[in-house]
């Protein structure tokens, strides 16, 4: 029993008090009066102490170092007993190499998540990719690093940070100035490269960001920067920034650029008006107003490009109309002339083959197209009898004509 010998490590006789008589009074342990034993009648087992323990496993070290274990001994203050214990030094060692194969075995397996990717390193140089799931590096020759590659890593860039700083002002190609505040999303995409390549990942994100937004802006103007080029002016950067760091091998992904803010710096200057006089103001205000007479400017030259373009089509249109009537008049009159002269022609023809014949019918003709619309009635003078004297000159022919009868 523990009670017995003072404990699993055995040394702890009742006569030699166990090293510290008082101990288990305070821990509420009858052991007698000198300490290492219990009373007769407490039947409980006793309960090892933690310092005990430790006091003698660090005794039994000492022993298997060179025998300082000893010491104790000699001076009475040890366990008593024989004070040497080859089984219980077994027990030691034998939980101490326990100990360390565990604390290796620990140090050596690592696992690797859906959302990982790890390297492992042999003397510090890169010697192979890690899998997903549990892996073996037999530390420490080799270690093992894990990359977290879908947490997304954001980098603020143009933040005036104290209200102090000119991070966001960049010069446009119009020799404009331009506040931006904008962001990086970035995340690794390759562990080994991101593990050799950049010492500090975040600076390096930070200035190549910097030079690639300063880059781009100088190739722009203020004003489509401000309104429809702002989403162009991030799909740039991204591109831009992405080829500079593949270039460097730093395994880094750009996700997306936020322009959070893109706006005239917010310092107040002297305004001249148009009649001289000045004023003081700030650049945002001087620039908004600017902005908006350019707009009404835009929408005037709109409406009047409208009007242009609908009188344009007016006058486009009356012109191909009386193009369409002068046509038309003129294949008339040719038609006409040409009807004429195949018709003179035709007369032509028939009077030399009879003249007399002719020339009578287009007297004829001629005289019914002049006296067609003339009332009066011609006789002959042998009509009615000789000498015009007949019957026929008395009939009211006139009457009869008005009242539907021939002439």
């Amino acid at each position: 029993m523990a009670g017995n010998n003072g404990g699993p490590w055995g040394g702890g006789g009742n006569s030699g008090g166990g090293g510290r008589g008082d101990e288990p009074e305070n821990r509420g342990i009858k052991n007698g009066g000198g300490g290492g034993g219990r009373g007769p009648g407490d039947n409980k087992p006793q309960i090892p102490e933690i310092d005990e323990l430790v006091k003698k496993g660090q005794e039994q070290l000492r022993v298997l170092m060179g025998g300082g274990g000893g010491r104790e001994r000699s001076n009475g203050t040890g366990g008593g007993g024989n004070g040497s214990g080859p089984v219980l030094t077994r027990g030691t060692v034998g939980l101490g190499i326990v100990a360390a194969v565990v604390a290796w075995s620990f140090a050596s397996f690592y696992t690797v998540r859906p959302e990982q990717q790890s390297i492992e390193l042999f003397l510090g140089k890169f010697s192979a990719v890690g899998t997903e799931g549990l892996n073996f590096a037999p530390w420490p020759v080799v270690t093992a690093e894990v990359f977290d590659v879908t947490t997304n890593r954001t980098e603020e860039l143009g933040v005036r940070r104290g209200g102090g700083g000119n991070d966001g002002l960049m010069l446009t190609t119009d020799e404009n100035i331009v506040d931006i505040d904008f962001q990086v999303v970035w995340n690794i995409k390759n562990p080994k490269d991101f593990k050799f390549s950049l010492r500090d990942p975040e600076s390096s994100v930070r200035a190549i960001s910097e030079s690639a937004m300063r880059e781009v802006i100088a190739q722009s103007e203020l004003a489509p920067i401000l309104s429809r080029d702002r989403g162009a002016v991030a799909d740039q950067v991204k591109v831009l920034i992405q080829s500079t760091l593949d270039n460097r091998q730093t395994g880094i992904n750009v996700l997306r650029v936020n322009l959070n803010k893109v706006d005239p710096p917010s310092q107040n200057v002297i305004i001249t008006n148009a009649d001289g006089t000045t004023t003081q103001g700030s650049v945002v205000d001087a620039f908004r107003d600017v902005q908006a007479a350019e707009q009404e400017r835009d929408r005037v030259e709109r409406q009047a490009d409208a009007y242009a373009n609908r009188k344009t089509a007016e006058a486009r249109g009356e012109s191909a109309q009386l193009l369409e009537a002068a046509e038309g008049y003129r294949a008339r009159v040719v038609n006409d002339a040409v009807g004429e002269a195949s018709r003179f022609e035709a007369v032509l023809t028939e009077y030399a083959a009879a003249p007399d014949v002719t020339r009578k019918r287009l007297y004829i003709e001629t005289m019914e197209k002049v006296l067609g619309d003339v009332d009066k009635i011609i006789l002959e003078n042998n009509t009615g009898g000789s000498g015009g004297q007949g019957v026929v000159p008395y009939l009211p022919l006139n009457e009869l004509r008005r009242s539907g009868g021939s002439n």
